[in-house]
């Protein structure tokens, strides 16, 4: 089959459960005289519409049977359709079929359906469409033939096509929409089977995913790499992945990544809160009566590594707390549920910051997390662990204020979004210092404290907080010489009750969680 061949359009067949744009798309079909066979609910639209249809049972002669569940699935539908035009005329003479060269379908609408709450297994199954995706398998098999569109988001540039080329279609126009017409049913499957799998206690053999593309990257983490931002198909995103970019540069691939960090962090705290990320790590987080008083105690922590970077808020920005940015420093992002136009004024003097508008703050984190190797993933559930009050086991001799407790889960949910080894120091709803991803916890505890020192905070009275135990209790005598109080951590360690002697000679408290937040 030459490349170039093109085909001309003499007969469609239209049968879709998303009838957007249906009504407008078949009388421009009927323009160019294309004939038109239908089923069902789409029969109906195009009759009520006036538009010219054969319905599918007087085209093969076979009635619809089981209340619609056999429709399609008959030889004069799949012949029309699969028939090379080249070998098979004998055929396609001998029994009778009429040749499709068009093929509109799209699919019950089982992703809408399953995300009903307490959907029952009947009613999904129910909503799995099979004669749909077989004929788009069909027509996307058969492309050197047939065209086939599986989205109505197709119709307005198949239409301009056919009108510019007297109602022929090339064939790069009929691969590229048969590459289409596949993924929409890979994607269609794989719903299912992940639906489907829910059901069953094992752990599944084969794990999908589907995704759909948001946006093109200028390039990766590096310029020689490239990359692309996908969100999860069936999903509008939440976070980064439904964030609406308003103003500024586009976003690059560690803008992405870091924005993430920041708003997954930001949304764990109710007052107005700001965390400033750079390189995935938080370098400053604080909670204030305001959001200016937020951003500043934020910014104060390590204003050195808050130099390009990232600005995530959970309450609307204002004029003044964006006048007091771009004041303060170079930034690549700030992202907030809601910006005032006043405020929007103020950032738009930098018209290469990027601002974003997040719709679901306060989203609840659901599904997998995946860290991709070597012809292989590891997937496992998101880390949704929260810590209340009543969880803290106290394990010292000293008890804890209602302040000491404020602070210590205000580090620890902080300390949950920096990367292992994690250690927090924080007073008064604001980290104090931060350090993160070292090998061995001392280094990060000596880290937490030089970012302290040099930001010109008294470490006196503060928590510290851990994202795992403490192997050694080396880092609660470094917190001890520094003025800490009150440590945090999960507890599990061989060498706990060495390391609760050591806050218990350092008068200190100590609160064991349980729970762990390595995060890599």
């Amino acid at each position: 089959m030459a490349k170039n061949k093109k085909i001309k359009i003499k007969r469609a067949l239209l049968s879709v459960s998303d009838k957007t744009g249906l009504v407008e798309f078949a009388k421009e079909l009927k323009k160019l005289n294309i004939e038109i066979i239908s089923t069902g609910g789409t029969e109906k639209l195009l009759r009520k519409n006036k538009i010219p249809v054969i319905t599918a049972e007087e085209f093969t002669g076979s009635p619809e049977m089981m209340n619609g569940r056999v429709k399609t699935l008959v030889p004069k539908i799949h012949g029309a359709i699969l028939s090379r035009r080249n070998q098979d005329k004998e055929e396609i003479k001998k029994h009778g079929i009429q040749e499709i060269d068009l093929v509109v379908v799209n699919l019950y609408p089982f992703e809408e359906t399953i995300k009903k709450k307490n959907i029952s297994i009947e009613e999904a199954i129910e909503n799995i469409d099979i004669g749909g995706p077989t004929m788009l398998r069909s027509a996307a098999k058969n492309f050197f033939h047939v065209a086939v569109i599986a989205s109505s988001s197709l119709y307005k540039n198949f239409i301009s096509d056919l009108k510019s080329d007297s109602g022929k279609c090339s064939y790069e126009v009929r691969r590229k929409l048969s590459l289409k017409a596949f993924e929409h049913v890979a994607n269609y499957d794989i719903a299912i089977a992940n639906f489907l799998s829910s059901f069953d206690d094992q752990v599944p053999e084969k794990f999908f995913t589907s995704h759909k593309l948001k946006q093109e990257l200028r390039y990766g983490e590096n310029p020689h790499q490239s990359a692309n931002f996908y969100i999860n198909s069936g999903s509008n995103g939440a976070g980064i992945t439904s964030a609406k970019q308003i103003q500024g540069k586009e976003l690059s691939y560690n803008n992405i990544a870091d924005t993430d960090a920041a708003i997954e962090c930001v949304s764990n705290f109710e007052k107005p809160s700001c965390v400033i990320v750079k390189h995935a790590n938080p370098c400053g987080v604080a909670s204030g009566k305001t959001l200016l008083e937020a951003y500043e105690n934020a910014f104060s922590c390590d204003e050195t590594s808050a130099f390009g970077g990232i600005i995530a808020l959970n309450k609307p920005l204002d004029k003044i707390t964006a006048k007091k940015i771009i004041e303060n420093q170079f930034v690549e992002v700030i992202a907030a549920p809601a910006i005032n136009p006043a405020a929007k004024k103020v950032i738009s003097t930098k018209k290469n910051v990027r601002l974003l508008l997040i719709k679901d703050l306060f989203y609840k984190p659901t599904g997998f997390k995946t860290l991709t190797m070597n012809q292989g993933i590891l997937v496992q559930n998101v880390d949704d662990g929260v810590v209340t009050k009543k969880d803290l086991k106290v394990v010292t001799k000293k008890k804890p204020t209602s302040k000491q407790i404020n602070d210590a889960l205000f580090a620890w949910r902080v300390g949950k979004y920096v990367k292992s080894n994690a250690i927090v120091y924080a007073k008064n709803n604001m980290t104090l210092g931060i350090g993160a991803g070292q090998m061995s916890r001392i280094d990060s505890a000596q880290i937490a404290v030089n970012k302290a020192k040099k930001a010109g905070f008294n470490l006196k009275g503060a928590t510290m907080a851990s994202d795992a135990f403490f192997p050694f209790r080396d880092s609660i005598d470094e917190a001890a010489k520094n003025g800490i109080q009150c440590v945090i951590q999960p507890g599990g360690s061989i060498r706990d009750k060495e390391v609760i002697a050591a806050a218990n000679e350092a008068n200190m408290i100590m609160f064991f969680t349980n729970m762990r937040h390595f995060r890599h």
